[in-house]
């Protein structure tokens, strides 16, 4: 049998065992509901995250160089509005962006698409980057633009027009391209229209002598008569060019006439274009022509034009112009030289100047001398004998040169 001793020994042991399971089981149970606890507060944090993350964007967003992490799309949309470069500028052949406050650069619909791409059920510290479609192109075009280069085709000639060396600066705005400094270009057309217009021109043409078309040669100058280049439309044409990548220009389709009519008179003819169709008047032996096919087809030995002493108002101006219209019958209205109005019924009209000159009919007109245009002359017009003016208003075409010389 075990003694006290022993006995008292084995309850000690016995109770020192059960303190270590109670213990145990108090450090179970707290392990227990510690883990319960922090379960549920993982668990609680998961759910906050997931709804943080459906109206909120991840951490390391970016929209158009813009930072936009942690935003909800309404305030993502209005930073983006506030800071992100709209515009972009080929500036002195550099690329640069920049911010216009007039322009929305981004509508919250894209903002919304951007958060559907990005969105997780938790938020990550994955990078999203999203650049402007249109900006990113827009570089690109700008870039290919800054290369361009074109040929000016124009009256036999040709002119090589590089971007780079004429274009000071082109934007990307709103969805648009300007050429927002075109200076160079401008004077570069210019410089092309020197070279090659007609107006204004003077240079030596062949005129007839009796019935010979190419009787002698004169030193003429272009009045109405010719075209130039019209730069504002070459260049609107030549950017064109530039941005669509075309090789060529045909300057053919932007040249201009001066007077009644701004069609181009002349453009592509020979003979300085005046071509083989033309009336020419000649003030000193007051005779007029008119060249068909490069043959004379009417020659008048006795017109009268205007009055050369006096006022200049009176004379008949000399260089090259063009019938402007034709009309049957018509009345010629102007002032005498003493201010008195005048207005005189003709059969024929066929004028050439703006002030009022043209080839008429003068059933009026006594003198028709080779000296009645010194003192009593016409008020400009070539005056043309009734019986004969049937022969030049059948001959003679709208739009088609007159040299007065």
């Amino acid at each position: 049998m075990q003694s006290r001793r022993e006995l008292r020994e084995l309850r000690k042991h016995n109770n020192r065992n059960n303190l270590y399971l109670i213990i145990i089981g108090v450090i179970i149970i707290i392990a227990i509901i510690c883990g319960v606890f922090i379960h549920n507060k993982r668990v609680q944090a998961e759910q906050k995250q997931r709804t943080f993350a459906t109206t909120h964007f991840n951490p390391n967003v970016t929209i158009y160089g813009v930072k936009v992490g942690n935003l909800t799309v309404n305030k993502a949309t209005n930073k983006i509005n506030e800071k992100a470069d709209n515009v972009f500028f080929l500036r002195n052949k550099k690329l640069v962006s920049e911010r216009d406050t007039n322009i929305q650069t981004i509508d919250s619909q894209t903002v919304q698409n951007y958060f559907d791409k990005q969105h997780t059920d938790l938020p990550n510290n994955k990078k999203y980057t999203y650049n402007s479609k249109d900006l990113s192109e827009a570089k690109k075009n700008l870039q290919k633009m800054q290369k361009a280069s074109v040929t000016y085709n124009i009256a036999g000639k040709s002119f090589k027009l590089n971007a780079a060396d004429l274009i000071r600066e082109i934007t990307y705005k709103d969805g648009k391209y300007q050429f927002t400094d075109v200076k160079g270009l401008t004077k570069k057309l210019k410089e092309i229209n020197n070279q090659v217009k007609t107006l204004k021109k003077t240079y030596k043409i062949a005129v007839p002598v009796g019935n010979k078309v190419d009787g002698k040669t004169i030193t003429t100058t272009n009045e109405s008569y010719g075209w130039g280049v019209y730069v504002k439309k070459a260049t609107t044409a030549v950017e064109k060019a530039f941005m669509n990548g075309d090789a060529t220009v045909d300057g053919s389709k932007y040249i201009y006439g001066e007077g009644f009519s701004t069609y181009a008179h002349g453009y592509g003819k020979s003979n300085n274009g005046i071509g083989n169709n033309y009336v020419v008047v000649s003030i000193k032996n007051q005779e007029l022509w008119i060249v068909r096919k490069g043959r004379v087809a009417v020659h008048l030995n006795d017109v009268v034009t205007g009055t050369l002493k006096g006022g200049k108002g009176s004379q008949t101006p000399k260089g090259v112009w063009y019938i402007m219209y034709k009309q049957s019958p018509s009345v010629l209205r102007g002032f005498n030289d003493d201010g008195s109005k005048y207005a005189s019924k003709v059969q024929y009209w066929m004028p050439f100047t703006l002030s009022g000159c043209g080839l008429h009919d003068a059933s009026w007109r006594t003198d028709w001398s080779k000296t009645a245009y010194l003192q009593g002359g016409s008020h400009g017009c070539v005056n043309i004998r009734p019986a004969e003016i049937r022969s030049v208003w059948d001959n003679v075409i709208t739009n088609e040169p007159v040299i007065v010389y």
